[in-house]
């Protein structure tokens, strides 16, 4: 396996420039998390990854992901280019989002055209084995999400022993299983209407009525919930199967405010 300083634990979490996401930022770092993976939807623009490196000091950036339907090669490259002459190494560029027939392709000559950025400093949002190929050959490694430590284990077969392998898992702190899973089940709930997310959940075995009736065992499988503890136990599962790196992805079931006393918790754990 490899290692690109991220350590086994970071956050994945969606962030803007606004003083609250910066401010949130800073907190993170000063918890101790090496990485923040950010959230490509969320994100306003490529200026945010430049703001949140300006505001921190150490604390490792990677856009987990960068759909390349809406950015071009040209402004990621000029992005990647600037802030690592202004802070090199903090910054590691996540792509994916490649929609229509041919998503193959379509990130192959995305990547052709992505030259100043170096294969080692990018990544690729991989789910199904092609695309899991796709990041083995041509970027430093994969970033899934939503998938059980099982599927941990295949995917480190497909990239091989020296390739990234960070896995986006969600997260509830909350010991009320009833609770936890209900809000875990919010979140699932809708990526079974994407199709390349309704196959990847096929590809690892859970059924058509399982993506209809998200059942207590497949989300059980798909966020970890209970005790610091106890989430520590289901994370380190991927790390055990292959992975690298888990960012945790935690969710509360309120949208708006970042879940910094939720990290905190987590760190006395996760980081110790």
């Amino acid at each position: 396996m490899t290692n690109q300083q991220f350590g086994p634990f970071g956050i994945t979490t969606g962030l803007d420039s606004t003083p609250e996401s910066l401010a949130a930022a800073v907190a993170a770092e000063e918890l101790g998390y090496p990485a923040i993976w950010l959230s490509g939807g969320p994100l306003p623009g490529l200026q945010t990854i430049v703001d949140l490196i300006d505001a921190t000091r150490s604390i490792k950036f990677v856009s987990g992901i960068l759909a390349v339907d809406k950015y071009s090669a040209s402004d990621i490259s000029t992005t990647y280019g600037s802030l690592e002459a202004s802070a090199p190494g903090r910054f590691t560029v996540g792509l994916g989002g490649a929609r229509g027939p041919k998503p193959i392709a379509t990130l192959n000559a995305f990547l052709d055209e992505l030259d100043a950025v170096p294969t080692e400093r990018r990544l690729l949002a991989a789910l199904g084995p092609r695309m899991l190929e796709l990041a083995r050959d041509r970027s430093a490694g994969a970033y899934p999400f939503l998938i059980t430590a099982s599927y941990s284990a295949e995917a480190r077969k497909v990239l091989g022993p020296d390739k990234l392998l960070s896995v986006s898992h969600l997260v509830v702190v909350e010991s009320d299983a009833d609770r936890a899973r209900a809000i875990a089940r919010d979140t699932i709930g809708f990526f079974p209407r994407i199709p390349a997310y309704a196959a990847s959940l096929k590809r690892q075995g859970f059924s058509d009525a399982d993506l209809v009736e998200l059942p207590d065992q497949m989300v059980d499988a798909l966020a970890a919930w209970g005790t610091p503890a106890d989430i520590k136990a289901k994370l380190s599962e991927h790390l055990k199967a292959g992975a690298d790196h888990v960012g945790v992805n935690v969710i509360t079931g309120v949208t708006g405010p970042q879940p910094i006393e939720q990290w905190r918790a987590l760190a006395g754990v996760l980081l110790a």
